[in-house]
């Protein structure tokens, strides 16, 4: 009891000084936690429109220590309200437990690493949230928490541009890193004076090398390397339908398998871009790699238990192992520029893809620039006939 009384005395001695200061706000022991009272935005989801008193838990213990956190917040959270930075996130509870405002940076990171994967409603999303955590943010906010403890001297903002800073200017890798960070920024509710998307540069796919992808005979020919009829399933699964690695464990072969002349196969919504139709070019593939005998290797598509980017992992492996001497993913764009060759239409072309026409258009412009340009010459020829001056005869 007596313990009680001496923190309360010390509490109205704490308010006194927030009062002389001109705060709005005084600190509270609610049983053994301290909490501060003053006028605050309304919550997150309330049906109040205008700031009014509200209590924010700390979580802090009410000990002379704890006493003196609870008064350097009453100053930081005045300090944001007149900043117009206050967030009521940096105070609720988060995913997991735990409030921003009171986390080491390692914390914070997995804070937002249990948020991120939190969002998906469906199998198929959280699958393909997993992918792009592992493959697009763990990366960068590894490399944010190294220079973080080599460099304990920086602010997190500050850490946060040596991070982008670190990447190569002009760079794919430079425009996922500030996706990333800029994530983690917005979920910290941290402020940052220049807006990362500054620092994106030029990059763009179409400025990439082109591929030198293999052509149609190079392909029929690598299958022969294939000796596990499985993996020999896969490959020309790949090559006549232009799927993702992943993609091959999760598609819908019913049509293929029971002889419909279109051999149509059916993506599954399990897959990073979701459900969608694909038809076969070269159809004559279908029996020449006969892809009609449906036989996948046994690998582990529990998204319970591994990642769409494990599972197509596991081709690159075999590509290897089979001394392929392209990439799976060369068969894709392969696939790809042959529809463009075809005169198949951009748009029905990015839909058996799973992509945005835009991406489709940006990633082939090279092909289908071509493609434009020659048939509008051949209009023009079929439209004037023009024929060539006769010789003089002299």
């Amino acid at each position: 009891m007596r313990e009680q009384e001496s923190i309360d005395s010390r509490i109205d001695q704490t308010n006194q000084r927030l009062k002389a200061a001109k705060l709005g706000f005084r600190i509270e022991r609610r049983g053994q936690k301290l909490t501060l009272r003053g006028i605050l935005p309304p919550r997150p989801g309330s049906h109040r429109l205008r700031s009014h008193q509200q209590r924010i838990s700390l979580d802090v213990p009410a000990t002379p220590t704890g006493l003196k956190q609870a008064e350097q917040e009453a100053k930081v959270v005045a300090a944001k309200l007149i900043q117009n930075t206050f967030s009521w996130r940096d105070y609720l509870p988060i995913t997991g437990g735990g409030r921003l405002h009171q986390m080491d940076l390692p914390q914070k990171l997995n804070a937002f690493e249990q948020e991120f994967l939190s969002q998906p409603t469906h199998m198929q999303q959280l699958a393909s949230a997993r992918t792009t955590w592992e493959t697009a943010y763990a990366p960068y906010l590894k490399k944010l928490e190294a220079i973080a403890q080599s460099r304990p001297q920086l602010s997190l903002a500050e850490a946060i541009y040596a991070t982008v800073q670190s990447t190569q200017a002009n760079s794919r890798s430079r425009q996922i890193c500030c996706t990333a960070l800029g994530a983690l920024a917005n979920f910290l509710n941290l402020e940052l004076p220049t807006d990362l998307k500054t620092y994106w540069g030029n990059y763009s796919p179409s400025q990439t090398q082109i591929r030198q992808l293999p052509s149609d005979q190079d392909i029929v020919t690598a299958i022969d390397r294939i000796p596990n009829p499985a993996w020999r399933f896969v490959y020309g699964i790949m090559a006549t339908y232009g799927l993702r690695n992943h993609e091959v464990f999760f598609c819908d072969y019913s049509q293929l398998a029971q002889g419909e002349p279109q051999a149509i196969i059916e993506v599954l919504n399990t897959t990073k871009t979701g459900e969608h139709d694909v038809w076969p070019f070269y159809p004559e593939w279908v029996e020449q790699f006969n892809l009609r005998q449906i036989d996948l290797p046994p690998v582990s598509t529990d998204l319970n238990q591994t990642t769409l980017r494990r599972i197509g992992q596991q081709v690159t492996n075999q590509f290897c192992r089979y001394q392929i001497p392209f990439s799976p993913y060369d068969l894709r764009h392969a696939w790809a520029v042959r529809t463009i060759h075809f005169g198949l239409p951009d748009t029905v072309a990015a839909r058996m893809m799973g992509h945005s026409v835009a991406i489709h258009n940006r990633t082939y412009h090279r092909w289908i620039a071509r493609r434009d340009q020659q048939q509008a010459v051949e209009a023009a020829m079929q439209r004037n006939r023009l024929s060539p001056p006769d010789r003089k005869q002299g």
